[in-house]
């Protein structure tokens, strides 16, 4: 794969830009949430080596071309308060995914519909997707009304699908489409 450039995205009162070593508070902050860690590769623990080692992974992605990971920050004080991803797994089908969280105390202040409209809107126009995917479990309606709000159609309900915290979860199936 190639080595892919990441961009800084304009997302409203948010703005999708790179992690930096001043973003581990946010690490160290959700490394404790009952949920973050099972389905993301943030680390349980919240020591400062560790979110320096998720923060080398997230722009790894970007050298192996597996995709682009983006911290969510406020646009006026550039504080990072969750993370945004496009993964590329199934480019060559024409097809990307996208995954986020925002901090427990961040949450239910439009950061998530601010930061998915944006980079929908970047990966459909710019990043050579033809189809959006995510993927939701039904009891997070925060998550699957913001994927609403920005236009992702409700497709199914995958069963089992995948394995959060060694329990295998049902998913919403959610897409969008390049017009």
């Amino acid at each position: 794969m190639r080595t892919l450039d990441l961009p800084e995205i304009d997302a409203g009162s948010y703005r999708l830009r790179s992690f930096t070593s001043f973003d581990i508070p946010l690490i160290q902050e959700v490394s404790s949430d009952p949920l973050i860690p099972l389905i993301t590769s943030v680390p349980t623990n919240g020591s400062e080596a560790e979110a320096l080692a998720f923060i080398k992974r997230q722009h790894q992605r970007l050298t192996d071309g597996s995709g682009y990971s983006f911290a969510i920050a406020e646009a006026v004080s550039d504080k990072a308060i969750g993370q945004i991803g496009l993964w590329l797994k199934d480019l060559d089908q024409g097809r990307a995914n996208i995954g986020y969280w925002v901090a427990p105390s961040q949450r239910r202040k439009g950061a998530v519909t601010h930061a998915l409209s944006g980079l929908t809107n970047w990966a459909l126009d710019q990043a050579g997707v033809h189809r959006l995917e995510l993927y939701v479990e039904p009891w997070n309606e925060g998550s699957w009304r913001a994927a609403e709000t920005c236009g992702f159609l409700r497709e199914g309900l995958l069963h089992s699908w995948q394995d959060v915290g060694g329990k295998r979860q049902d998913m919403y199936m959610y897409s969008q489409l390049r017009p």
